[in-house]
């Protein structure tokens, strides 16, 4: 019987859509707040904020602030790749993760890699588990999105534990 990996998981979801218009909402910060964040700051290698419609390069440093949370709920990173094909960056603990957009079947793919996951006991729920069950929601708020123009975030505050915040 073959162990469970749990050093990383991947995702795919499908999207009738050009892998432009995905890749924008990626490598965006207007992008990103369409469809995942209530505020995405990210920061060129000289310290200088980026605009809402500017490409984030490699090398910018982020800071992302999610609907239904305070702002003292954030997460600070790293973008390791953005080539219009392919966004990486690292995420919580220093996990990266690698989005690759491409075609299959005549439908654009959008698939999600998280490696580098810690395996103790511990953190492996935390981050495998949590993290899936995160960015399962939010890809399906991508399609929705992107297919239908539906944003199925929470947006309130007084509103919690509920899987779509």
């Amino acid at each position: 019987m073959e162990k469970h990996q749990w050093s990383e998981f991947k995702l795919r979801v499908n999207i009738k859509t050009d892998t432009d218009a995905v890749y924008q909402l990626w490598a965006t910060r207007k992008g990103l707040e369409s469809w995942f964040l209530r505020n995405a700051v990210f920061k060129d290698q000289d310290g200088n904020v980026r605009a809402p419609d500017s490409a984030i390069e490699e090398g910018d440093t982020y800071e992302w602030y999610w609907h239904g949370y305070p702002d003292s709920v954030v997460e600070k990173g790293k973008v390791l790749k953005a080539d219009g094909r392919i966004f990486s960056f690292t995420f919580s603990m220093g996990c990266p993760v690698t989005i690759q957009i491409y075609t299959e079947s005549n439908e654009t793919i959008v698939e999600l890699i998280e490696s580098d996951l810690p395996t103790d006991e511990t953190t492996r729920l935390k981050h495998f588990v949590g993290d899936s069950k995160g960015w399962i929601f939010y890809l399906v708020n991508l399609k929705s999105i992107l297919e239908g123009g539906l944003d199925l975030r929470n947006k309130k505050m007084e509103l919690s534990d509920v899987i779509t915040a």
